[in-house]
């Protein structure tokens, strides 16, 4: 860039700024889509969470090219690494397949019958706390899409109090943001330093997996008592899992667990594991009738929202590194776990990553920061988005608040935070 960078940085600030407003403002922009009809289809358009940020890259990208040129704005959207998006694409389509759902509903069917209360609630409680906690194999962008693709018919249903269905958002996103802490390569946050600082999946079963599976199963637990008496009948949830036990021949649900297992594996490789997608969807074309449709327009949206995020979050490092290592452990986690709400955990611990003779008790609070405060927002962990594109069906005017999901996260973010702290 031969533009004033310091100019540069100043409008990458603001636009950041202004897409954060838009985040916290996709409800009333849904609103004026139902006060001015003639031009409805654009506050729709902008009332989805999924386009702010990639919108507002585009915004920035455009600007640049006019104060530096072109090319210069060619060249900084290429030196962005888009793996992430990409990654969060492809694993989200092959989790939702039905062939993966199958395995998990029957996976999830047997563990809630042989369980001591209602097979409802088990199925509730499940889908909160074991399927967020799987993310740690699996990784986290697939075990929010299997938890939320479980917990959608039984608690984000339209006729539930809004409050209700805020508590367990708050509570999904949080346990999925902690519940990937058990190994070193599944939760982004991690991933970010893992390398860097040596940590192994040992240190991380140690130091976070522990604590992660205490405050998932407090969080969980606390939410499913609070829910019960909303939530269906068990004899509605039996008629539930019925239509969703189709046959399944066992040739077919092996093609699918082996293509998923090795996207996980080239999770850090978008070569490889865009070529494992294609051959997937050959594959379901070839055996269409053990499929149901693909959810590529609602990974896509996810991918371009955290395309955005790559884009505009690159540009934030000059003011973010300053304030992550001005601060004194104690600090460092309250502070990141306040940053994270705006800006995604991952960049957080990338920034902490490059400051040199960081303590290895600096490190742990930025980290154990930046994931229990993964809930509080939408773009607060690169999950997040998966979620809230699944789930916002059932939420007043199909939109996800801004300020519902913050308040429907604080307390599973105490719970959280206590448990990195205390424990």
């Amino acid at each position: 860039m031969t533009f004033a960078n310091s100019t540069i940085q100043i409008v990458a600030a603001v636009i950041f700024a202004l897409a954060l407003l838009h985040t916290f403002s996709v409800k009333q922009l849904e609103r004026l889509s139902l006060r001015f009809p003639s031009h409805a289809g654009v506050f729709h358009l902008l009332g989805e969470v999924e386009i702010v940020f990639g919108f507002w890259a585009i915004v920035f990208i455009a600007l640049l090219a006019l104060l530096d040129g072109a090319e210069s704005a060619l060249s900084y959207a290429e030196s962005r690494n888009f793996a992430e998006p990409l990654f969060v694409f492809v694993i989200m389509v092959l989790a939702a397949s039905k062939p993966i759902l199958h395995v998990v509903s029957r996976f999830i069917g047997a563990l809630a019958r042989v369980c001591p209360f209602d097979e409802v609630l088990a199925r509730v409680w499940l889908g909160l706390s074991i399927i967020p906690l799987l993310g740690s194999l699996i990784t986290e962008p697939a075990a929010m899409t299997l938890a939320a693709l479980t917990l959608a018919p039984l608690v984000f249903r339209p006729e539930l109090p809004e409050r209700s269905k805020y508590l367990a958002l708050g509570v999904l996103f949080v346990n999925v943001s902690v519940g990937g802490t058990l190994t070193a390569y599944a939760a982004p946050p991690v991933l970010m330093v893992a390398s860097t600082w040596q940590w192994d999946s040992t240190f991380m079963l140690h130091q976070f997996g522990w604590k992660a599976v205490l405050a998932v199963f407090v969080n969980a637990s606390v939410a499913t008592i609070l829910l019960r008496k909303q939530l269906p009948r068990a004899s509605q949830g039996d008629a539930m899992r019925r239509s969703t036990d189709d046959t399944m021949p066992l040739p077919i649900i092996a093609v699918h667990v082996i293509l998923l297992a090795a996207v996980v594996a080239m999770a850090h490789h978008p070569i490889a594991f865009i070529g494992i997608f294609l051959l997937f969807l050959g594959f379901t074309t070839a055996y269409e009738r053990f499929q149901s449709p693909l959810i590529i327009k609602e990974a896509l949206l996810v991918g371009f929202f955290l395309a955005g995020l790559v884009v505009l979050g690159g540009m934030q490092q000059w003011w973010l590194q300053p304030i992550v290592s001005a601060l004194q452990p104690l600090a460092l986690f309250f502070g990141a776990l306040g940053l994270t709400a705006i800006t995604d955990n991952a960049a957080l611990t990338y920034l902490g990553s490059l400051i040199a003779g960081i303590s290895d008790q600096a490190k742990y609070m930025l980290v154990a920061g930046a994931v229990a405060g993964g809930g509080l927002t939408v773009i607060a962990n690169a999950p997040n988005p998966a979620g809230a594109s699944l789930l916002k069906a059932g939420f007043s005017n199909e939109t996800i608040g801004a300020l519902g999901l913050f308040l429907g996260a604080l307390g599973p973010t105490f719970v959280a935070a206590a448990a990195f702290l205390l424990l």
